[in-house]
This record gives C-alpha cells, structure tokens and sequence, in this order.
C-alpha cells in the first residue's frame, strides 16, 4: 500500500507524519495498557482484603444449638451506619433460600446481593468470590454506594451452609485510578509532545546535507560557485561527485560549442566577405544580385550564430549581469541617437537587480526592443521593470507611437519579418530578441500599451547581484 500525503510532496513532512503517527499510536496504546493493569492491581487488592477479611469471619464462626454464633469484629466502620464497610452472614434454607441470620450495624437495614454466578458459582469453588454490588444509599443522598464484594460458602458441620458477604465501598479505589489514568494521560501527552520535538529536531538535523545540497546547487545554476563542495555524508558524497563530474561535463559541451561556433564563423564569413568585395568592385547586374544576395546571406549566418552563442552561454552561463547600467547605457545613447526627433526615455529599475548571462546577450535583447520603440514613437518611450519573482524579473517597454494591430504581432516575432517595408532593415530584429530570450528560458509578449503604441514584455532568468 502506497502513503499518499495531501498537498505538495515533502519528505521532511512525511518523516514527521511518519514518526509522529507511530509515536501517538505506541503511546495510546501504553495508556490504556498501563491504566488497565493499574485498575486491575487495586481491585485485586481491594479483592484480597475482602477476601482475608471473609475468611477471618468464616475462622469464627460456629453453630451452637441452631444458632449461629459471630466473633466479635473490631473494625470501627463496621459500627457505623453506612462507614463504608459491611458484612452479612445468611443461611441457605430448603431450595436455596436464603435467610439473613446477621449483618453489620453499618448495613442499617440494606441487605447485601450475592454474585451474578448465584449460589451455583459459591458452590464451585471453596474460595471467596469477588464481585461487584449495590450498596445502601450515600450519606449525602445522592445515590448508592458502589460496592467491591466477596461472598464464601461454608459448612459446619451438618447445619445448614452459611454464606459470608463482606463489601466495602470502593469510591475510593475508583478515585485512585481515575487519578492514575488522568497524571498517566498528563504525563503521556507531554511525552508525545518531546517526543515531535525531539522528531522535528532530529528530522531537520538529519536531512541538513540534503537542504546544504540543493543550496548549492542553486548556488551553480545561478553561477556564484563552480562546484559543489566534497564534505558531506557518505550517502550524499556520491552523489555530489556525480553532479560536480555533470557540471564539468556542461562546462566542457559549451566550451566544445563555442569552439565550433567561432570556427563557423570565420569559415562562413570570410568567403562571403570576399564575395561581397568582389562584387563591389565588378559593377554590373550579376554583381548587384550577388551583392543583396551575399549581404542575405551575412545577414542571416550572423542571426544563426549569434543564437548558437546565446544557447552556448544559457547553458552553462554562470556570469550575473547588473541591469540598470544597461538600460541606463542605452537610453542615454538612444536618445542622443533620436534627438532630432525629441525622443524621451523614462526607465525605472531596481539597482540590486541582475541578469543571469552575459552583459551582451542583455544589450542585444534590450537594446533591439527599445531602439524599435524609439524608431515608432511619437516622442516618448518608457522602461519599466517589474517586481523580480523567484527565478525571473519582467522588462517592460511601451512606447506612444501608433502600435501594431493584434492580427500582426505573431508575425513580427518570425525571423524575416518587417514592421513596415518601406523602413530599412532586414527584419531580424524582435527574431533575435524572441530566440535569445528563449534560450535563456525567457519569453516575449506583445500587447497594447497604456501610451497608446506597442507593449513588449520581456521575462527573463533573474539572478542575485
């Protein structure tokens, strides 16, 4: 049978539950057990002493002539009505009747009851019979007594069998064990409590590697440490040598890429760099198509290179970019850039915050973005960063241009694809922007902005600064 916990799976919460359920169930369990036999110790001494007492009685009794003959019994609550202690001797007539031949002046005028078994259980056995009986009524009204009996069957002789009753009310004893189960459950619950704690206490102390673990490897990922340290338990160690040797084998893979990349490029740029030189220099038809066609072609191995790099550097990245000396860069440079057309930039951004990856990567993204706000605006542009969440912050540019229509914003985030054809460009530019974002495992969304233009809302991987 699978344990299935509610809510988010935790091992530490299922050791505890674990722990805890068990430790209440075995102290439940001691509680009865130990109230139980505690009950049973002071009703089978309650039952020795009646039952001393019975034979006491039965050693003194004799029959003289018919009559029964009582020894004097020198016991105070015997003498007073209702003490709390009686005795009672009958006499078992023809067909098992029974005649009260004496009682104790505590009695008053109660008569006590025999045992459930009846007069067949007393002759069965030779011993008193312990059992429980109504007793006379309380002193203070309320009630009868309850009463511990033993009741003995005896012969003299060939006089009719006697039987002998002895009682005494056992509030007393029920108190007792009342009192016993009550400081056992006291004493238990605080136990049970130590005991949770002492679990938490254990369970936390006991798993503190695997919490050190997952720091550190938060620690990696967000690149203010290369590896993982060497000293923990001898169940953990193997694994934290596994994860560093898959952490050197990340760092390798990126490095064997951005070999591969830089060799790309100077093998791909080169030639058409020469084409393109060649064709400058031979002026004609064929040399105007080889121009726009190698100028494509530039175009598009530069697109296709910067996203291997991007990709490259989000895998194993570890470096942590400030952004607001970015967004401060560039718009102080875009808007010496658009002066002429009295573009204005109003950005806020937390100083702490920083960007997991490389200052570049940021400035391709942001920059890309921000330089088409500034391009389509009326005049005024605005970057907003929101509040960082766990694992990512949100950029938000909007500008008060003219916008784009809901039916064309997929489209622009395709490689190739231009806002307006008239405007120079090869439309790479918001392409770019969308893979490099995703490569880091971040996104970009249009939508209308509050400005009346176009709202970008870039989300990307946050990291402490």
């Amino acid at each position: 049978m699978k344990l299935r916990l509610p809510g988010k799976p935790s091992l530490v919460r299922r050791l505890i539950l674990l722990a805890t359920g068990w430790s209440l169930i075995v102290l439940l369990v001691a509680g009865i057990v130990l109230s139980a036999q505690f009950e049973r110790a002071a009703t089978d001494r309650l039952d020795t002493d009646l039952g001393s007492l019975a034979d006491g009685l039965s050693a003194g009794i004799d029959v003289e002539g018919g009559v029964v003959v009582i020894p004097e019994v020198n016991d105070e609550r015997f003498t007073r009505t209702f003490a709390g202690r009686y005795w009672q001797i009958a006499e078992v007539r023809a067909d098992n009747v029974l005649v009260s031949v004496a009682r104790s002046r505590s009695l008053g005028d109660t008569q006590l009851v025999l045992p459930p078994s009846g007069m067949a259980g007393l002759q069965a056995t030779n011993k008193p019979v312990p059992y429980d009986a109504p007793g006379p009524v309380r002193p203070n009204g309320l009630g009868h007594q309850k009463l511990r009996a033993s009741a003995l069957l005896i012969r003299i002789d060939d006089n009719p069998p006697l039987i002998i009753m002895v009682a005494e009310d056992r509030t007393a004893v029920d108190r007792e064990i009342r009192t016993f189960a009550t400081t056992t459950a006291i004493a238990l619950i605080l136990l049970g409590l130590f005991i949770i704690a002492g679990v938490w206490i254990q369970v936390r102390v006991g798993l503190q590697p695997l919490f050190d673990l997952s720091r550190e490897v938060s620690d990696v990922r967000n690149g203010r440490a290369d590896r993982l340290a060497e000293s923990y338990p001898a169940e953990l160690a193997p694994l934290a040598q596994e994860l560093n040797a898959l952490v050197a084998h990340n760092h390798e893979v990126v490095e064997r890429q951005r070999t591969h990349v830089g060799n790309l490029a100077h093998a791909l740029k080169t030639p058409i760099s020469v084409m393109m030189a060649e064709a400058g220099s031979h002026p004609g038809a064929l040399a105007d198509v080889v121009s726009r066609q190698s100028k494509a072609m530039h175009d598009h191995v530069e697109h296709h290179l910067q996203r291997a790099r991007a990709a490259a550097r989000a895998q194993g990245n570890r470096e942590v970019t400030p952004v607001e000396p970015v967004i401060e860069e560039l718009a102080r440079t875009l808007e010496r850039i658009f002066r002429d057309r009295g573009v204005s930039i109003d950005w806020r951004c937390p100083p702490d915050l920083g960007f997991r990856g490389e200052r570049q990567d940021l400035l391709e993204i942001v920059g890309n973005v921000l330089e088409n706000a500034c391009k389509w605006s009326a005049g005024k542009v605005s970057v907003t960063v929101g509040t960082p969440e766990t694992e990512s912050f949100t950029l938000i540019i909007e500008d008060d241009g003219s916008g784009l229509p809901a039916d064309r914003r997929a489209e622009v985030l395709k490689r190739g694809a231009r806002l307006d054809e008239k405007t120079p460009g090869t439309g790479l530019g918001l392409s770019i922007v969308d893979e490099l974002a995703r490569a880091y495992g971040g996104s970009v969304s249009l939508g209308d902005s509050k400005l009346g233009g176009l709202h970008v809302e870039l989300k990307l991987p946050r990291a402490e600064h």
